[in-house]
């Protein structure tokens, strides 16, 4: 084909000469160049693309459309389902003729685990893939992986206007880097002299910035807003507006989509309130005018329902200049910036990777659906150890994992159904099309914001699956219900479940499989008290319906200090438990200690890992076991039950002492080592002791003498003694609980004393406190000898005057 005139077509002869000599390539150039529909149409006519397929991946579904509909245009079609083909979410078209396929970045990943040899196609095109969003930095790994095992001629091409084009070709096997100058118009760049208090001010100072604008400067306005609540808003601030106000989200139905990314069709001026989507790839014409609100929508875990969530944050430097760039598309424009130049500078230069941000479990499941370990494939930022070792232990969880981290036959099938582990688990436990449907419906609700706004709601997650089929609330957001009965449609396809098909089942034995670690038992007599089978405390309130109920699966936490507030659960039965989960039930005899007694029980049990689902007291139980469990507990208190006299202190700062000498050859005794350690060197001692309080008799010193064999105890004694002996047959103590060990001693004590003898052979420092008669110091001293050839003239001329009933000789070491 002859390319149309945009600007990206100067670069194109070096691209196709790049990509003939070799397998890889990336392309830099600005937005509005034309590389998102251009650059595909050029590349089917390639030689190496004859009779096959070229993808072209979009990180989001309204550019994916909107570039498909344009190229089907510039080829002479009607729309995509020809030589041009569209697969999103949501849309599908495409035939035997398609050459070039747009595609979204979960669907391309959802490809290569079927069609791993990517049959038929030519090249795959990464657009936009500075936006970094995990599945597009796995898609790109997998295609690496499968050009180099298998598919040498594959050609990969990295397309983005704000492109790290070094970081890129180096991935890509130092390929070569084409840039495109693109044609664009000055855009003057207008900063607020304060800023926003609180991003919930931002709708109103929106609209209030528009309509300055619109009466400023010429031309159509994008308005950059976090997301569709955001934007819902500042609609409604700009009612009377001569100018036609539209959104564009993510979640607009195509139609709505179509208003916003073409001229007004009654010629009025144009105000397109949208989120980050517009950002790149999409071209809304008539433009001049950009207002930023300065933040995004970006997905990071969240604790409470242990999915990724949208969060709010700011934006970085380098998205505020592709935001600022949509004004000068095509003429001169102006970009306001609900933010000030001081706070500009303070923004990171780019916005971090998801892949170091986000919940990763359904990374590690794709990659090990490959074949692969994360170690095999190339990733620009390696996904964190942390992050990565918390999803496989999730998916192991979820049994998608086997304990050599290999996929079972259950990950397969998560795999395939492109929504989060959890949820996958979730519709893979259904039983029947009934229970599918059910499936469906919880997948969907729990993938978007609870549909009742009140926070203090009723926590029955049946109440929303209610509100899916008709039942009516006042708190009810409609929106959000809305968005919800749409993903339900979704997965209800596929999972082969017919759209009408009534939901029936149980939803807490479904909740349960996706959330094995929310399981939770009521805990003792009050109401709403629970424990989680990850450990953890949970509550209700009192007066919940769900507060009396003995088992719940929980869906949604509100974390509160070291306990949570449970936002969203289900009835569990017990049954129900034992029949989906046997081989996490386990039955347990012995002995576990009762904080509330004080003591160690014997008990009967029915375990579902921490949680106690039946107890029963036991008559007897084995005494070893008793005296584990109470040195246990007494550990868990930081050993404070013990008779912890001077004695026994300084016994362990002895020991502690000589293993700062000698090393590794004497034990550990801090406290912290001890409390790890006390099946070793406490519970042998305590047989036949059942409370906490029967610890107190007895002797911690000789538990800590006994502890070592008797050859250390007598080395212990003549390398450190307790008391060192003074003149005139007396002795004194040496504090070893000291920074350095200490004796102290009235200097009448010590005269006749030349020194101080070493300790442990000179490796142990010593030093002593001459005291007064009256008990209180008067020096401290590592060199004796020293300080009474030195100091101590100046210490007596003091002390006669203050005490002349004492002897205070000029030389000490020969009065004694």
């Amino acid at each position: 084909m002859t390319p149309p005139d945009l600007p990206v077509a100067e670069a194109l002869p070096a691209l196709r000469e790049a990509l003939r000599a070799g397998s890889n390539a990336v392309l830099i150039a600005p937005p509005g160049a034309g590389k998102t529909t251009l650059v595909p149409l050029v590349l089917k006519d390639e030689p190496w693309a004859e009779n096959a397929r070229i993808l072209v991946l979009e990180p989001r579904r309204v550019a994916a459309r909107a570039a498909a509909r344009r190229m089907a245009e510039m080829v002479g079609e009607s729309a995509p389902g020809g030589t041009i083909g569209l697969a999103t979410r949501l849309d599908r078209a495409f035939s035997d003729r398609t050459r070039v396929e747009v595609v979204t970045e979960g669907l391309l990943v959802r490809r290569l685990q079927s069609d791993p040899g990517l049959e038929g196609v030519a090249a795959v095109l990464f657009d936009e893939a500075h936006e970094r969003n995990i599945d597009t930095d796995l898609a790109m790994a997998l295609c690496l992986d499968l050009q180099r095992a298998l598919r040498p001629e594959l050609r990969l091409l990295a397309m983005s206007a704000t492109l790290d084009g070094g970081a890129f070709a180096g991935l890509l096997g130092d390929a070569p880097v084409i840039e495109s100058l693109g044609r664009a118009y000055p855009v003057t760049v207008q900063s607020r002299a304060r800023d926003l208090k609180d991003a919930r001010d931002l709708p109103e100072a929106m609209a209030g910035t528009i309509r300055e604008a619109l009466r400023e400067h010429p031309g159509d306005v994008l308005a950059f807003l976090p997301g569709w609540g955001e934007i819902r808003r500042t609609q409604d601030r700009l009612t009377g507006l001569d100018a036609l106000v539209v959104p564009l989200h993510g979640e607009l139905p195509p139609a709505e989509q179509d208003i916003a990314l073409n001229p007004a069709a009654d010629g009025r001026r144009k105000v397109v309130l949208a989120t980050s989507i517009a950002e790149t790839s999409l071209t809304v014409p008539g433009v001049r005018i950009v207002v930023d609100g300065g933040f995004r929508r970006a997905p990071r875990l969240d604790p409470a329902s242990g999915l990724s969530r949208l969060v709010t944050v700011r934006i970085s430097r380098a998205a505020a200049e592709q935001r600022a760039g949509r004004a000068g598309r095509t003429a001169p424009g102006v970009a306001i910036r609900l933010w000030t130049e001081a706070l500009h500078r303070g923004l990171p230069l780019a916005d971090r990777p998801e892949m170091l941000e986000a919940e990763l479990s359904a990374l590690v499941l794709d990659v090990a659906g490959w074949g692969a370990s994360l170690g095999d494939l190339a990733f620009l930022d390696p996904p964190p150890a942390g992050a990565v070792k918390a999803a496989q232990a999730l998916l192991r969880d979820l049994d998608a994992l086997d304990g050599d981290g290999r996929i079972t036959a259950t990950g397969r099938r998560m795999a395939r159904l492109g929504t989060h582990p959890r949820l996958a688990r979730m519709l893979v436990a259904a039983a029947d099309e009934g229970e599918r449907a059910l499936a469906a419906d919880l997948a969907a609700l729990l993938e978007e914001r609870d549909p009742i706004r009140d926070r203090e709601a009723p926590s029955d997650v049946h109440l929303r699956l209610d509100l899916l089929h008709g039942a009516d609330r006042a708190d009810a957001d409609r929106a959000t219900i809305h968005r919800i009965r749409r993903a339900s449609a979704l997965h209800r396809r596929r999972l082969g479940v017919h759209g009408q098909t009534h939901p029936d089942g149980d939803a807490g034995a479904l909740l349960a499989a996706g959330f094995p670690d929310r399981i939770a038992a009521k805990r003792g007599a009050m109401d709403g008290a629970f424990r989680l089978a990850s450990g953890q405390g949970a509550r209700l309130p009192a007066t919940d319906p769900l507060a009396k109920s003995a088992l719940l699966a929980v869906a949604d936490l509100a974390l509160q200090g070291t306990e949570a507030r449970i936002r969203m659960a289900a009835p569990l039965d017990r049954a129900v438990l034992e029949a989906r989960f046997p081989e996490r039930l386990r039955r347990e005899e012995g002995a576990a200690f009762d904080a509330r007694a004080g003591a160690v029980l014997a008990r009967r049990r029915l375990m579902f890992g921490p949680l106690v689902l039946e107890e029963a007291p036991l008559a007897q139980a084995d005494p070893a076991a008793v005296a584990a469990a109470l040195a246990a507990a007494a550990a868990e208190r930081g050993l404070r039950d013990l008779n912890w006299t001077d004695a026994a202190r300084q016994t362990q700062a002895r020991i502690a002492w000589m293993r700062k000498a000698e090393g590794e050859a004497w034990p550990d005794v801090s406290d912290a080592a001890l409390a790890a350690s006390v099946q070793g060197w406490l519970a042998p001692q305590i047989l036949g002791r059942t409370k906490l309080s029967e610890l107190g008799a007895l002797d911690v010193t000789a538990l800590l003498r006994d502890a070592l064999p008797w050859d250390r105890q007598r080395a212990l004694d003549t390398a450190l003694p307790p008391r060192l002996a003074l003149p005139g047959g007396r002795t004194a103590a040496i504090d070893y609980a000291r920074e350095i060990p200490t004796l102290e001693a009235r200097a009448q004590h010590l005269f006749g004393l030349a020194g101080l003898p070493p300790l442990a052979g000179g490796r142990v420092p010593v030093q002593v406190a001459l005291l007064s008669p009256a008990g209180r110091p008067i020096a401290v001293t590592g060199d004796l000898a020293g300080f009474w050839k030195g100091s101590w003239a100046e210490v007596r001329k003091e002390m006669r005057g203050r005490y002349p009933k004492h002897p205070w000789p000029e030389d000490p070491i020969a009065a004694g």
